[in-house]
């Protein structure tokens, strides 16, 4: 797994932000429940987290990020950029990838927490597009990094509570990769 990854993710991600005018923040996105505020606010916190677990902190330590973002659209641009960065260069620190996190959701690997993050990239740049009505065309080594990584996981996925109600069954195996990946979670481009 390359770090590569999470960078292409990350700047995909930030192009497609920039696309996005200020009177659109309040917009809805493919997220139930989420506009374009609450998702930026979500990649800002995830970011963030990483970076604390990343340097030794611990779970507490990593939740307690979550309440600080900042409170004007600017702001959230900037802090979008800034924690995507910081967290880019904290994977990037020797023995990253192979130390113990202790993110909130559990303890793992840096480099689970690396694949967590190009799939939260990765899937909330298309969840951000398909709420503004916008198509996007995924990094096509990001879509075939997340589909090898959560396909053996189809039968169950839907019952996780992370990717809304996992395959719908009607994607055929000869689908693009990115349209059959998106059903895998639970999105119906």
């Amino acid at each position: 797994m390359s770090i590569n990854l999470l960078e292409t993710a990350v700047a995909n991600f930030v192009a497609l932000l920039n696309t996005v005018d200020d009177a659109q923040w309040g917009a809805a996105t493919a997220c139930e429940e989420w506009d374009v505020t609450a998702l930026v606010d979500h990649m800002i916190g995830g970011a963030q987290m990483s970076s604390v677990v990343l340097a030794g902190g611990s779970k507490e330590d990593a939740a307690a990020v979550l309440g600080q973002v900042p409170t004007t659209i600017a702001e959230r641009r900037a802090a979008v950029v800034a924690t995507a960065a910081a967290h880019v260069e904290a994977f990037r620190k020797p023995g990253a990838l192979e130390s113990i996190v202790h993110h909130p959701a559990m303890d793992m690997p840096g480099a689970q927490l690396l694949g967590f993050r190009i799939g939260d990239y990765l899937m909330h740049t298309w969840d951000l597009a398909h709420g503004l009505g916008q198509e996007v065309v995924l990094d096509a080594a990001g879509v075939e990094f997340m589909w090898d990584a959560l396909q053996p996981m189809a039968a169950m996925i839907g019952h996780i509570g992370v990717f809304g109600e996992g395959p719908s069954g009607n994607v055929p195996e000869t689908a693009p990769l990115q349209t059959r990946l998106l059903d895998l979670t639970g999105r119906r481009p």
